[in-house]
């Protein structure tokens, strides 16, 4: 055993025992986050507005602060963005994440001095948790692969921005730079098939022992690997034992990448987003992820079907239960204040508090981490319908994510009144109108993770005859626009 895993041992038990304090007194941690939040932005524009000087107890927030989306928030992260100083936190952020917006184009959320350590914190401990339960250190003596966005940023205002990944990949601890893999000169291709390809070669000979990413993303990875080696991944990384995800659901890879490698490996979920990461997975058997409780972000929680009523309850830590489903409200060291970030959640544990995402509050697809939601699929509908004669009577869309031939892609199932005429003019407009909504689904088809939509049409009342196959034929009952799965679309083709 090297003094690297010894190292890591020791600090891993460290890093254990620090977790188990403020995971066994959680109330009282996330009431310790709650009062430091309140008081440091007190002299804030946005504390001001919202006389955070008032606040002693939850039930003053709430009365004083509404939970808002992106857009709600907006007029103040816009002065952000303008370079102003004071407005959401004390000073300016050091960072801009960008992501995807819903009906303005890119979302900059904001990553501060106080924010940032906390991702890269997590991350780490993560690992940490796991080698103090397996005993298992000797992996970091070999190669560690992280796939990511590109490190290159661009400045706005004297602010930094770029993609979360990107920004992250700055963070690397030296004792990890020479064990890291790819080369930055590599991180920095933008190209993703390109890009992927490159990796291939420089990690072919390497003792590869984890790997790290989007499953989608990974998977790609293996088998371009695959196709080269002429083996299973497993056979050319004979040490590689450990794989770390995030950003989407994993079960429907998981039988895909077992036979990719030959074999199954120990796996790590993270819950990570530009707006702060909240979870690990801090035990191999149990299900659900740890909720990091003492990481700069106070927690509200609201019941999912109770969402869309006019002031439905906010709930604390204390207060959850388990299997309900929770939309997932923050506040957060980077500026953000009753701020729904979208993920729907359940408890599978209160002592301690695990969760596991339950999806979004709205219909979405991001099999590869795109997050399109169900407005941008009917906006990107009505603009290609404008000035031709096309009719249609009702549509979903679903991600092929094992199509027979070619990339990846999203399939728009179609039931037309009256087809297009040149049926490649409108995949285009479609196409060109989702591209420009949503700039991770933009990033994915310029980068050759995704190929062009593809239309399925489907026959004259099939999603009627779909409803009614189960149970939901009129009423209020409406098809999903988008799902994240293919359940639907495939007994729509059925019919």
């Amino acid at each position: 055993m090297s003094l690297k895993s010894i190292a890591a041992k020791i600090f891993a038990n460290y890093i254990y025992n620090k977790t188990q304090r403020w995971a066994n007194n959680p109330i009282a941690t996330q009431q310790k986050v709650f009062e430091e939040l309140i008081q440091k932005a007190q002299t804030t524009l946005f504390g001001k507005d919202h006389n955070f000087e008032t606040i002693k107890t939850h039930e003053d927030f709430v009365k004083q602060v509404p939970i808002r989306d992106y857009e709600d928030l907006k007029k103040y992260v816009d002065r952000v963005v303008q370079g102003e100083e004071n407005i959401l936190w004390p000073g300016k952020p050091i960072y801009f994440a960008k992501t995807s917006g819903t009906t303005s184009g890119a979302k900059y959320i904001p990553l501060t001095a106080d924010s940032m350590p906390f991702h890269i914190e997590a991350a780490r401990n993560a690992i940490l948790h796991y080698i103090h339960e397996t005993g298992k250190a000797d992996f970091v003596d070999g190669k560690m692969i992280f796939l990511q966005g590109s490190p290159i940023l661009e400045e706005k205002n004297g602010i930094q921005l770029g993609r979360l990944s990107g920004i992250v990949a700055h963070y690397v601890p030296n004792y990890l730079q020479k064990n890291r893999l790819p080369t930055l000169k590599t991180n920095c291709i933008e190209d993703w098939e390109t890009k992927v390809d490159t990796i291939v070669e420089e990690t072919f000979h390497e003792n590869m022992t984890v790997i790290s990413g989007i499953p989608s993303w990974v998977q790609m990875y293996f088998e371009k690997l695959h196709q080269k080696a002429e083996k299973p991944v497993g056979e050319l990384f004979k040490n590689f034992n450990l794989f770390i995800y995030g950003g989407v659901n994993y079960e429907p890879y998981r039988a895909k990448f077992e036979n990719l490698i030959g074999r199954k490996v120990d796996s790590i979920e993270l819950f990570p987003a530009s707006e702060g990461f909240f979870a690990y997975q801090d035990l191999q058997n149990e299900k659900g992820m740890l909720l990091l409780l003492n990481s700069g972000i106070f927690y509200e929680f609201i019941k999912s079907e109770e969402y869309f009523n006019e002031n439905p309850k906010r709930h604390t830590i204390g207060e959850v239960v388990l299997g309900v489903n929770y939309v997932l409200i923050i506040s957060t060291n980077a500026g953000l204040w009753g701020y729904n970030i979208g993920d729907t959640v359940q408890f599978t544990s209160i002592q301690p508090y695990r969760i596991i995402v339950s999806g979004r509050i709205k219909h979405y697809i991001s099999a590869f981490g795109e997050h399109v939601i169900g407005k941008e699929v009917e906006q990107a509908l009505q603009e290609a319908l404008i000035d031709t004669a096309i009719r249609i009577n009702e549509f979903t869309v679903a991600p092929q994510i094992n199509p027979k031939e070619g990339l990846p892609y999203h399939e728009w199932f179609i039931e037309f009144e009256n087809e297009p005429e040149d049926e490649n003019s409108f995949i285009e407009a479609l196409e060109k109108s989702m591209r420009k909504q949503n700039v991770y689904y933009d990033d994915l088809i310029q980068g050759n993770v995704l190929q062009r939509l593809k239309i399925t049409k489907v026959i004259k009342n099939g999603f009627q005859e779909y409803m009614k196959s189960i149970g939901k034929l009129g009423g209020q009952n409406k098809i999903p626009r988008l799902s994240n799965d293919r359940n639907i679309v495939e007994n729509l083709v059925k019919k």
